[in-house]
């Protein structure tokens, strides 16, 4: 996987809203019970407790979503001792859960620092362009109803899971399928980790069509959403989403700017 860290593509505004979302996204997982222990790298009994509670507090769970039925008992928060030793509590829920709003509360959850290091740094580097492009408001709608159809789009497709889905990673996937259809030959500095990490710029539909082919791979083996594992059909339904939104607005996008400079040892070019 090819790692991007900056695109040869100046926006003419500030990206107010893409800033306001990495902001955002980082404070709530510093708040986050329980993430101290990612952090650190260790996590005790009871902070693994508050954080489960916790996602199933604000997590979306394709079960809820789709049968609109919440389980009668949840983890609680608390620790005890059972008959298989030292384990979280259950216990009937002491909160109204609207499975729909679920759905952006999860968008700012993350399940650790990797997690949310590589979803920001995406959005670092592609968001601000696609803002500029739609605009503030605009923006901030298309991220949201991206999110919930990558999330929407990952229930229907494993509709029995009681799994906690988080992460701003479907809403994030419909920023880099916009940005495709908006800036397909914007150069994009990437790292490609080959013995060394070699540094590479490449077009945007070369790194971002590599991504979402990954991404289609991978969900083809039946990802699913715990703190291990990936939703990759979130990710393909989040970028789909986003190209077919952005679609409209391909006529009129300035082209971004003709880099200048070598090109790993060799004049740009002018085509490429």
């Amino acid at each position: 996987m090819v790692i991007p860290v900056h695109d040869v593509n100046p926006a003419r505004r500030t990206p107010w809203v893409t800033y306001a979302l990495i902001i955002a996204n980082v404070l709530v997982f510093l708040f986050t019970p329980g993430m101290t222990g990612s952090v650190t790298g260790g996590s005790s009994l009871a902070q693994l407790c508050h954080l489960q509670a916790f996602l199933d507090h604000y997590a979306a769970v394709p079960q809820e979503l789709l049968q609109h039925r919440l389980p009668r008992l949840v983890p609680t928060g608390e620790t005890g001792v059972g008959p298989r030793g030292p384990g979280c509590v259950i216990g009937p829920p002491d909160y109204d859960k609207s499975p729909e709003l679920s759905v952006l509360t999860a968008m700012f959850l993350h399940g650790s620092w990797l997690h949310l290091l590589g979803n920001m740094l995406f959005l670092w580097i592609f968001g601000n362009n696609v803002e500029d492009r739609m605009g503030h408001v605009r923006f901030l709608l298309f991220y949201g109803v991206c999110g919930y159809a990558a999330t929407y789009g990952f229930a229907l497709l494993n509709a029995d899971s009681g799994d906690p889905l988080i992460g701003a990673s479907g809403a994030i996937a419909g920023v880099l399928g916009a940005y495709l259809v908006l800036y397909p030959k914007a150069r994009v500095w990437v790292l490609v980790p080959f013995l060394i990490f070699l540094p590479l710029r490449l077009p945007a539909w070369i790194v971002l069509g590599f991504w979402f082919g990954l991404q289609a791979v991978y969900s083809s083996g039946g990802a699913v959403s715990d703190a291990g594992t990936v939703a990759y059909v979130a990710h393909v339904v989040g970028f789909l989403a986003g190209m077919l939104i952005a679609w409209p607005l391909r006529r009129g996008t300035p082209p971004p700017p003709e880099p200048r400079g070598l090109l790993f040892g060799r004049r740009a070019r002018p085509g490429w």
